[in-house]
């Protein structure tokens, strides 16, 4: 550890630099090239191919299949699980140099080929460069930050002396998990949620997301390489009714990391509540369900341009496809007309096209099914209030949605209450900056939130009353990052987990006290 820096944030891409423009335009085509391809299950090292297989499709494309992944059963999730529980007997004895060595090389082999990873995103789940190369570097970021948090676990940790006894306090694994990330950001949640599992000592099975499968695919591979042993991670592709369900039920599985919905989230929060027979503890569960996140702007806010362009970025970005999107802005009665055609004016100005086109601002949504279900969401928006900018679907080549605000939304109404994930903007006119304060927190869910005003006692009241996992003042609402902002939220945003903070390892650990007479 002595050698180790500091952790310091991955720099993001400027791809305004020819050299960067040009290097991301070499690891698409050579992307490109890859596409179409077959893909195995991979269970303690073995590559096992040859059953029903699902596609995993371009949105921007929608007619181009950029790989094909085997639809794991029921008895390939088991089969995963024995062979995770047999390689966590000698893993879980692995010292720490070896287990955050792996994720230290692995961190060296993305950094050499980022942009490779990022054009895999761009064709999987619509990314624009920008949105691509952020999920690349918090990925980055997530092996690094976690590799180094391996030795602060595995470090001494104090308790109280007592004459006659030395006691010491130590953090061993938990046994196998069952990670299941999203599609969203499908390179840095997947990472994180493995490697931070991998790190503390644990073996995982890992059933990447169905909309997602090739980019998790990409980073097994990348971890066999960086020199994981067998069945340490096993690669599960499958229906979530079939593999999930499965591994959230066994006995032998000992914890769940979960990213996605809240309907899925509390369903496996549910079964893995349950104790079959053989089971000999009480499973931990680290969830992460989603959002309805607000910004509010206040009267006193001198700078509204500048809130303006935070609330479109945090709205708009990626499509509105994040659980930490804005998806409500709340504005004082006092500036809502003129804010309101700020925010309208800023949003019809973003470029829509295919996310490998260097100037794409927005791309497609990630499916089929996603875009009918926003377009829904949206028709029954514009009844709901009144329909300012977007709204229109263009599903020709892919499934594409326009950035759309509708203002004069009341609360409760739909739109303002219920997690759409699209680029669906919902406006709220508030009396006050109590009244806006109280609306915003009117939600079932508690992930982000922010606040822009110019008044010092209001920006403290929202520290003290915005009942929110990560808020932001004077600032857009997403883009947190690992080490600086700790990402989890309250309510049915889920466990409050804290990914990238400096409790998260602590959540695949277990705490022993060794207490020993003199």
């Amino acid at each position: 550890m002595a050698s180790l820096s500091d952790f310091k944030n991955e720099a993001l891409v400027d791809f305004n630099k020819p050299e960067n423009r040009s290097a991301m335009e070499s690891a698409l085509a050579k992307v490109k090239q890859e596409i179409g391809r077959d893909y195995p299950l991979v269970i303690n090292g073995e590559r096992i191919t040859g059953l029903k297989t699902s596609d995993s499709i371009n949105p921007a494309h929608k007619s181009q299949v950029v790989g094909r992944f085997q639809k794991g059963t029921k008895a390939h999730a088991e089969k995963a699980v024995e062979a995770a529980l047999a390689a966590f007997g000698s893993w879980k004895r692995e010292p720490v140099d070896v287990r955050a060595g792996l994720l230290l090389k692995a961190a060296k082999l993305l950094r050499e080929r980022k942009h490779e990873f990022s054009a895999t995103m761009v064709y999987e789940v619509g990314k624009t460069w920008v949105e691509a190369d952020a999920d690349t570097a918090e990925a980055i970021d997530f092996l690094e930050f976690y590799a180094r948090e391996a030795y602060r676990w595995g470090g001494e940790h104090p308790t109280t002396r007592i004459a006659g006894e030395e006691n010491k306090l130590v953090y061993i694994p938990l046994g196998v998990g069952a990670v299941i990330p999203p599609w969203n950001f499908p390179l840095a949640i997947m990472a994180g949620m493995a490697t931070a599992a991998v790190a503390a000592g644990n073996t995982v099975v890992l059933k990447p997301s169905s909309e997602a499968p090739w980019i998790a695919y990409r980073f097994f591979a990348l971890l066999e390489e960086a020199g994981m042993p067998k069945g340490v991670v096993n690669f599960v592709s499958g229906p979530g009714a079939e593999v999930g369900d499965t591994l959230v039920q066994h006995p032998k599985v000992r914890f769940i990391a979960f990213t996605g919905s809240k309907e899925v989230g509390l369903h496996i929060n549910e079964e893995a509540a349950k104790t079959p027979k053989g089971q000999l503890w009480i499973k931990r569960v680290v969830v992460e369900m989603g959002g309805k996140d607000a910004i509010i702007v206040d009267r006193e806010t001198k700078n509204l341009d500048d809130a303006a362009t935070a609330v479109v970025a945090s709205a708009f970005g990626f499509q509105g496809q994040k659980c930490s999107a804005c998806s409500r802005l709340i504005v004082d009665e006092a500036i809502y007309d003129e804010f309101v055609p700020m925010v309208v004016e800023k949003t019809k100005r973003l470029k829509i096209g295919a996310p490998e086109t260097a100037d794409a601002q927005i791309g497609p949504v990630v499916s089929e099914k996603a875009m009918k279900k926003i377009k829904e969401y949206i028709d029954r928006g514009a009844k709901e209030g009144r329909l300012v900018a977007g709204g229109n679907v263009n599903d020709k080549d892919g499934f594409f949605i326009e950035p759309t605000v509708i203002a004069d939304v009341d609360p409760k109404a739909a739109i303002a209450q219920e997690e759409i994930f699209g680029p669906v903007l919902a406006v709220i006119k508030a009396k006050d900056f109590d009244h806006a304060l109280q609306i915003a927190n009117d939600s079932e869910f508690g992930l982000t939130g922010a606040v822009f005003t110019d008044n010092e006692a209001k920006l403290e009241k929202a520290r003290q009353e915005f009942f929110v996992g990560n808020l932001y003042l004077n600032r857009k609402c997403t883009g947190a990052l690992v080490g600086v902002h700790p990402f989890g939220g309250f309510n049915m945003s889920g466990t409050d987990s804290k990914a990238g903070g400096r409790d998260y390892l602590g959540l695949f650990l277990q705490a022993k006290s060794i207490a020993t007479k003199k």
